[in-house]
Protein backbone atom coordinates (compact mmCIF):
# COMPACT_ATOMS: atom_id res chain seq x y z
CA UNK A 1 0.00 0.00 0.00
CA UNK A 2 1.22 3.10 -0.71
CA UNK A 3 2.06 6.33 1.77
CA UNK A 4 -0.41 8.62 -0.01
CA UNK A 5 -3.60 6.19 0.43
CA UNK A 6 -2.21 5.86 4.06
CA UNK A 7 -3.04 9.70 4.52
CA UNK A 8 -6.25 10.96 5.56
CA UNK A 9 -7.65 12.85 2.29
CA UNK A 10 -10.66 14.19 1.52
CA UNK A 11 -12.16 14.45 -1.76
CA UNK A 12 -12.25 18.20 -2.97
CA UNK A 13 -15.99 19.12 -4.48
CA UNK A 14 -16.34 18.66 -8.17
CA UNK A 15 -15.88 21.41 -10.73
CA UNK A 16 -18.00 19.36 -13.67
CA UNK A 17 -21.80 20.12 -13.83
CA UNK A 18 -24.00 17.76 -12.81
CA UNK A 19 -25.17 16.64 -9.64
CA UNK A 20 -23.42 14.72 -7.30
CA UNK A 21 -24.57 11.43 -6.67
CA UNK A 22 -23.48 11.05 -3.13
CA UNK A 23 -23.26 13.64 -0.26
CA UNK A 24 -19.92 15.76 -0.31
CA UNK A 25 -19.58 15.32 3.60
CA UNK A 26 -19.80 10.86 3.12
CA UNK A 27 -15.87 10.11 3.27
CA UNK A 28 -16.74 6.39 2.76
CA UNK A 29 -18.50 7.05 0.25
CA UNK A 30 -17.08 4.50 -3.11
CA UNK A 31 -15.32 6.10 -5.64
CA UNK A 32 -15.97 5.13 -9.24
CA UNK A 33 -14.31 2.10 -10.38
CA UNK A 34 -12.61 3.98 -13.44
CA UNK A 35 -11.32 6.94 -11.09
CA UNK A 36 -10.27 4.50 -8.64
CA UNK A 37 -7.57 2.78 -10.81
CA UNK A 38 -6.37 5.97 -12.01
CA UNK A 39 -6.14 6.78 -8.46
CA UNK A 40 -3.66 3.51 -7.43
CA UNK A 41 -1.71 4.02 -10.52
CA UNK A 42 -0.93 7.89 -9.96
CA UNK A 43 -0.16 6.20 -6.21
CA UNK A 44 2.02 3.66 -7.92
CA UNK A 45 4.00 5.87 -9.71
CA UNK A 46 4.69 8.29 -6.40
CA UNK A 47 5.87 5.50 -4.75
CA UNK A 48 8.45 4.45 -7.60
CA UNK A 49 9.45 8.14 -7.72
CA UNK A 50 10.11 8.31 -4.11
CA UNK A 51 12.10 4.48 -4.45
CA UNK A 52 14.35 5.78 -7.26
CA UNK A 53 15.06 9.11 -5.32
CA UNK A 54 16.24 6.94 -2.05
CA UNK A 55 17.87 4.59 -4.75
CA UNK A 56 19.64 7.41 -6.59
CA UNK A 57 20.69 9.36 -3.43
CA UNK A 58 22.16 5.82 -1.92
CA UNK A 59 23.82 5.81 -4.87
CA UNK A 60 25.16 9.09 -5.09
CA UNK A 61 26.21 10.11 -1.68
CA UNK A 62 29.57 8.63 -1.69
CA UNK A 63 30.68 9.84 -5.48
CA UNK A 64 33.50 12.45 -4.21
CA UNK A 65 34.83 9.52 -2.68
CA UNK A 66 34.92 7.77 -5.29
CA UNK A 67 36.42 10.18 -7.63
CA UNK A 68 39.43 10.18 -5.42
CA UNK A 69 39.91 6.50 -5.25
CA UNK A 70 39.12 6.20 -8.85
CA UNK A 71 41.48 9.23 -9.61
CA UNK A 72 44.50 7.30 -11.97
CA UNK A 73 48.18 8.07 -11.55
CA UNK A 74 51.14 7.68 -13.92
CA UNK A 75 53.06 4.99 -12.74
CA UNK A 76 54.87 3.37 -15.60
CA UNK A 77 57.46 5.86 -17.53
CA UNK A 78 58.35 4.65 -21.45
CA UNK A 79 62.05 4.93 -22.08
CA UNK A 80 63.72 4.03 -25.04
CA UNK A 81 65.87 1.05 -25.72
CA UNK A 82 69.44 2.75 -26.01
CA UNK A 83 68.39 3.68 -22.44
CA UNK A 84 67.91 0.62 -21.71
CA UNK A 85 71.24 -1.24 -23.30
CA UNK A 86 73.03 1.82 -21.47
CA UNK A 87 71.61 0.54 -17.88
CA UNK A 88 72.52 -3.25 -19.26
CA UNK A 89 76.43 -2.16 -19.92
CA UNK A 90 76.14 0.29 -16.74
CA UNK A 91 75.36 -2.96 -14.68
CA UNK A 92 77.77 -4.96 -16.51
CA UNK A 93 80.12 -2.72 -15.86
CA UNK A 94 79.71 -2.24 -12.08
CA UNK A 95 78.75 -6.45 -11.33
CA UNK A 96 81.61 -7.99 -13.51
CA UNK A 97 84.66 -6.80 -11.39
CA UNK A 98 82.82 -9.02 -8.69
CA UNK A 99 81.57 -11.70 -9.90
CA UNK A 100 85.34 -12.45 -11.67
CA UNK A 101 86.69 -11.80 -8.18
CA UNK A 102 84.41 -14.60 -6.63
CA UNK A 103 85.03 -16.85 -9.54
CA UNK A 104 88.91 -16.79 -9.20
CA UNK A 105 88.34 -17.48 -5.31
CA UNK A 106 85.86 -20.19 -5.93
CA UNK A 107 88.45 -21.91 -8.34
CA UNK A 108 91.16 -21.60 -5.87
CA UNK A 109 88.73 -23.02 -2.80
CA UNK A 110 88.16 -26.07 -5.40
CA UNK A 111 91.67 -26.52 -6.50
CA UNK A 112 92.95 -26.52 -2.67
CA UNK A 113 89.89 -29.17 -1.99
CA UNK A 114 90.76 -31.33 -4.77
CA UNK A 115 93.97 -31.77 -3.41
CA UNK A 116 92.77 -32.58 -0.53
CA UNK A 117 90.38 -35.38 -2.02
CA UNK A 118 93.73 -36.58 -3.20
CA UNK A 119 95.94 -36.73 -0.34
CA UNK A 120 93.27 -38.40 1.60
CA UNK A 121 92.62 -40.84 -1.19
CA UNK A 122 96.27 -42.03 -1.33
CA UNK A 123 95.97 -42.24 2.13
CA UNK A 124 92.89 -45.02 2.17
CA UNK A 125 94.85 -46.30 -0.51
CA UNK A 126 98.11 -47.02 1.44
CA UNK A 127 96.09 -47.88 4.42
CA UNK A 128 93.81 -50.37 2.24
CA UNK A 129 96.95 -52.24 0.71
CA UNK A 130 98.71 -52.86 3.57
CA UNK A 131 99.40 -56.66 3.97
CA UNK A 132 96.71 -58.23 6.33
CA UNK A 133 97.50 -58.28 10.28
CA UNK A 134 96.54 -61.20 12.81
CA UNK A 135 92.91 -61.27 14.19
CA UNK A 136 94.61 -59.64 17.24
CA UNK A 137 93.75 -56.26 17.58
CA UNK A 138 95.75 -53.84 19.48
CA UNK A 139 95.41 -50.36 20.60
CA UNK A 140 97.41 -48.76 17.87
CA UNK A 141 94.95 -51.05 15.49
CA UNK A 142 91.50 -49.43 16.53
CA UNK A 143 93.41 -45.81 16.74
CA UNK A 144 94.26 -46.60 13.34
CA UNK A 145 90.47 -47.86 12.08
CA UNK A 146 89.39 -44.83 13.95
CA UNK A 147 91.64 -42.70 12.42
CA UNK A 148 90.85 -44.36 8.85
CA UNK A 149 86.61 -44.25 9.81
CA UNK A 150 87.68 -39.94 10.37
CA UNK A 151 89.59 -39.71 7.17
CA UNK A 152 86.60 -41.36 5.22
CA UNK A 153 83.76 -39.15 6.68
CA UNK A 154 86.48 -36.08 5.99
CA UNK A 155 87.00 -36.83 2.44
CA UNK A 156 83.05 -37.89 1.81
CA UNK A 157 82.55 -34.08 3.26
CA UNK A 158 85.42 -32.52 1.31
CA UNK A 159 83.72 -34.48 -2.17
CA UNK A 160 80.44 -32.74 -0.96
CA UNK A 161 81.80 -29.34 -0.52
CA UNK A 162 83.98 -29.89 -4.05
CA UNK A 163 80.87 -30.66 -6.21
CA UNK A 164 78.88 -27.20 -4.24
CA UNK A 165 81.59 -25.06 -5.24
CA UNK A 166 81.38 -26.94 -8.61
CA UNK A 167 77.88 -26.07 -8.73
CA UNK A 168 78.11 -22.26 -7.66
CA UNK A 169 80.99 -22.31 -10.45
CA UNK A 170 78.54 -23.27 -13.29
CA UNK A 171 75.95 -21.18 -12.01
CA UNK A 172 78.44 -18.03 -12.07
CA UNK A 173 79.59 -18.88 -15.29
CA UNK A 174 75.67 -19.12 -16.76
CA UNK A 175 75.03 -15.72 -15.02
CA UNK A 176 77.84 -14.26 -17.31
Amino acid sequence: MSRLSRAALKARESVFAGGPEQYIGDTYAACPPSLEECVMAMEDCCEEAYEAQHFLRAGTEDLPRMTKVLESERVFYLITESKVRKSQREMVDFIEPTVNALLSRAEQSLNGLEKKAASLKAKIDNVQNRPKQPAVTTAVQKSDARRMNLLAKQRERLEGQVRALEEDIMLLERQL
